[in-house]
């Protein structure tokens, strides 16, 4: 796995002229969208009529949505690539500023929907002419007693791009404006930046690890005034939309759209904090093993295992991501060559570009993904993930229609944490180096406590401020920092119950508090990718069969429902509490000192 530092070698860019060849073919679709959209308004006021008038109003719909999904993108992306282009920034603005004044002009369906009374809407729900809807009409129907009036939905029509300014200032901030200044690495002065502090936070010098964590977190405790204002303004229009909406919270607010029940985001709570001694007993073989008096919270992501290559080359990270999903067939392999063929992924980590990484696209373009990579193993997992999302994506647009394409986001990190789970079992299975071997078994358990028992901290902390909000208490730089930092002490224990100070104000560098209930679903889908990875290295190809429906099922059925189908019942806390035990019996291989 020796290979040259990923700066040696030109990285991909993706290929946005494959939707729009020049600004000009973006400009006229989008002068079609808002005729789209009135052609859909000519149906107001006639859902009723009859269930070919209510089918073709969907069908208009979609027509409308479909062409903004695709104009959005593009829009989206672009900015993406250079957050401080106006240009690009403009064109994104101009999308928002659209669909928040053409929200106003759909605010009437739903309601218009619920207000038919509900024998004339049985008996539309049995004719043919609206089968194919039936299970979106079911949907929408089981929030009937959360819709608003007309006017009040047209009212938060037009707030929609209002409500979405924190999350926006937030975003510029963070991928924009922000600096992190540079730190001396080998003799060199280094800038640190989000693209790059991952890979310096693993680095054995302690010196270069305590400096970086310094630059970045210190560069948001300066800014904690103003990430707490965008967040306080975030998490309030949350709390609000729900009470508005007759809600009994929030959360329950957020999770009504994939019908997941508050009992299975509380029980994931519950079942982590259940099997806290593990974590717990992690962080002090950590100290441990790295001869540290005292362990500090920079200290959880440099490699245990000293001398274990950990830069890889672009082409060296494609190799190893096509051979570690090959256990999920043929078919799968030839989709996974077309992001590579095809110029999905942009890789190379630039000024200005967007910070991090996610797979985007929509039904009419590429599932695209957008990377930082800088040539670290964490680098080749997230290609992994990321693939998992666009591939995701790619099976569900092939097989369901537009309308049944969007599945929702209990599902969205499935795919993606399964790839996870395939890569680290490939990489273990193919090295003979005891070293190498303890160094991924090291790697996984940092990506399960990653992924399980940091993203249950952050969905903890989201429940507690949106519960402090609900209940009228101002979200203020202090307060912040005081509940994150006595909630990191329970999580990690006494190993870093003092830990350093910076830490209290990690909240403002995270993104996905800004996302309504989101980073729970990375801890359930992990724990659901431990099951549905075994079952595909188990060589069972009923097994491999229901994974792949799984990833073609998209929107047809409820997620629970549909992951149940793939054999996974995240209902209960089973997935979690078997997720959790895996993780203690890889710890107990490390701390045994076994060589497998």
């Amino acid at each position: 796995m020796n290979a040259p530092a990923a700066g040696a070698e030109s990285l991909p860019a993706w290929d946005l002229e494959a939707i729009y060849a020049s600004p000009a073919d973006w400009e006229a679709d989008f002068s079609r969208i808002r005729p789209l959209a009135e052609a859909f308004a000519a149906y107001r006021g006639r859902l009723a009529e009859s269930p070919e008038t209510l089918a073709a109003a969907i069908a208009a719909l979609d027509e409308f949505e479909r062409l903004g999904d695709k104009v959005n993108t593009y829009a989206h992306l672009r900015a993406d690539e250079n957050t401080g282009h106006s240009g690009n920034r403009a064109r994104s603005e101009r999308v928002s500023s659209l669909f928040a004044e053409l929200s106003e002009i759909s605010a009437w369906f739903e309601p218009e929907v619920m207000a038919i009374p509900s024998d004339r809407m049985t008996e539309f729900l049995a004719s043919p002419a609206l089968a194919f809807y039936r299970r979106s009409l079911e949907e929408l129907l089981r929030e009937r007693e959360h819709t608003l009036s007309e006017p009040e939905e047209r009212v938060l029509g037009m707030f929609s791009d209002v409500l979405s300014a924190p999350e926006h200032i937030y975003s510029l901030l963070n991928d924009a404006d922000l600096s992190f200044g540079r730190i001396a690495v080998d003799g060199k002065r280094v800038t640190v930046t989000q693209g790059n502090y991952r890979r310096l936070l693993e680095s054995p010098d302690r010196k270069v690890r305590h400096a970086a964590f310094q630059k970045m977190l210190g560069a948001y405790h300066k800014t904690r005034n103003t990430c707490s204002a965008t967040l306080d303004a975030a998490i309030r229009s949350h709390v609000i939309s729900a009470r508005l909406r007759k809600y009994p919270s929030a959360l329950a607010a957020s999770l009504a759209g994939d019908n997941i029940p508050e009992t299975v985001y509380r029980g994931l709570i519950e079942a982590v904090h259940s099997q806290l001694g593990h974590l717990h007993r992690y962080a002090a073989f950590r100290r441990q093993k790295l001869g540290l008096e005292r362990l500090d919270m920079y200290d959880l992501s440099v490699p245990l295992e000293p001398g274990v290559p950990v830069e890889y080359s672009w082409r060296e990270a494609a190799e190893m991501v096509r051979a570690a999903l090959a256990p999920l067939g043929g078919d799968y392999g030839d989709a996974l060559e077309l992001a590579f063929r095809q110029r999905w992924i942009d890789a190379p980590e630039r000024k200005g570009k967007a910070s991090g990484a996610y797979s985007g696209g929509c039904y009419d373009t590429y599932p695209y993904l957008l990377l930082n990579f800088c040539g670290t193993l964490d680098d080749v997992f997230t290609l992994a993930h990321e693939l998992g999302h666009s591939l995701h994506s790619y099976h569900t647009n092939r097989t369901q229609a537009y309308h049944y394409s969007h599945y929702g986001i209990f599902l969205a990190e499935v795919a993606s944490t399964t790839n996870e789970i395939l890569l680290s079992e490939y990489l273990m299975a193919q090295t003979g180096d005891p070293a190498m071997r303890r160094y991924l078994i090291a790697h996984l358990l940092d990506e399960l406590r990653g992924t399980i028992y940091r993203q249950t901290q952050f969905a903890e902390f989201e429940l507690m401020i949106h519960e402090l909000a609900a209940a009228g208490e101002p979200l203020t730089p202090d307060l912040l920092d005081e509940r994150y930092y006595e909630l990191n002490g329970v999580y990690y224990g006494p190993e870093l119950a003092d830990a350093d100070p910076l830490i209290a104000s990690e909240w403002a560098r995270i993104p996905h508090f800004y996302y309504d209930f989101y980073v729970f679903q990375y801890a359930t889908s992990m724990s659901a990718a431990i099951q549905l990875a075994a079952g595909l290295l188990s060589g069972d190809t009923g097994a491999r069969k229901a994974y792949l429906d799984f990833l073609r099922s998209g929107d047809s059925c409820d997620a629970l429902e549909t992951l149940k189908r793939a054999g996974v019942d995240l209902s209960t806390p089973a997935p979690v509490t078997a997720a959790l035990d895996y993780f203690g019996s890889l710890l107990t291989r490390l701390e045994a000192g076994q060589r497998t």
